[in-house]
């Protein structure tokens, strides 16, 4: 396979945002937890696509877009724009559950969201970029993944920044973990996520990993 990681370029929103919800359920579609792709896809990658998209990278596979790594480094600017992803999808959504588009899985996963995210969500650091990213499953052995990585290492430490963090999904083992802390990250807040409780017998966590890229970051 011939494998091209490239900056993202405003042809591939479509890609990322299908990709997000193809693997928005612990890798898997995200259907089952929630139909709304849409909405889905508006939350995870619009802030990355529309407005820092000069810090989002794709990988491509035989011309194919594959996966996508999207960051953010103006950290201030990501928790304003959140919010108004946050309120402009909210009339989408009472609407639709008015007209009985989602089904009993996809409420519970939207009282879930308002109720219990943010209190089950670990801990970020303060002043700190963050990264989101996702692979298809028949590319994840491909490399994409650690090429992904490196591009978006090279793009932040040209940016100077002091402080990174990604959160990840993790079970009791924390093998994925171990990935991350090669690359000089460590743990900085887990907690269980329970939304995921009707559909797995084991605990489902979210990781908060960090890495200093300047010990003098505060």
């Amino acid at each position: 396979m011939k494998v091209n990681i490239r900056p993202y370029s405003p042809a591939d929103r479509d890609a990322i945002r299908r990709i997000c919800c193809e693997t928005g359920f612990s890798g898997d579609p995200v259907d089952p937890l929630f139909c709304d792709r849409e909405v889905f896809a508006d939350f995870f990658t619009r802030y990355y696509t529309d407005w820092e998209p000069e810090s989002a990278f794709v990988a491509e596979v035989d011309g194919v877009v594959a996966g996508y790594l999207t960051s953010c480094l103006r950290y201030r600017y990501h928790a304003f724009v959140e919010k108004w992803i946050i309120l402009s999808v909210i009339p989408k959504v009472i609407l639709r559950w008015a007209a009985g588009r989602y089904d009993a899985q996809s409420k519970a996963f939207l009282k879930w969201c308002a109720l219990q995210g943010s209190r089950q969500t670990p801990r970020a650091p303060k002043k700190a970029a963050h990264f989101h990213f996702n692979l298809l499953p028949e590319y994840r052995n491909e490399g994409c993944g650690l090429r992904l990585f490196k591009a978006f290492m090279n793009h932040i430490e040209k940016n100077q920044v002091k402080r990174i963090y990604g959160q990840i999904q993790t079970f009791e083992d924390r093998r994925t973990m171990k990935v991350f802390e090669r690359f000089g990250y460590h743990e900085l807040d887990r907690r269980e996520i329970t939304k995921f409780r009707s559909f797995h017998d084991k605990k489902v966590y979210v990781s908060t990993m960090m890495r200093e890229l300047d010990e003098e970051a505060d």
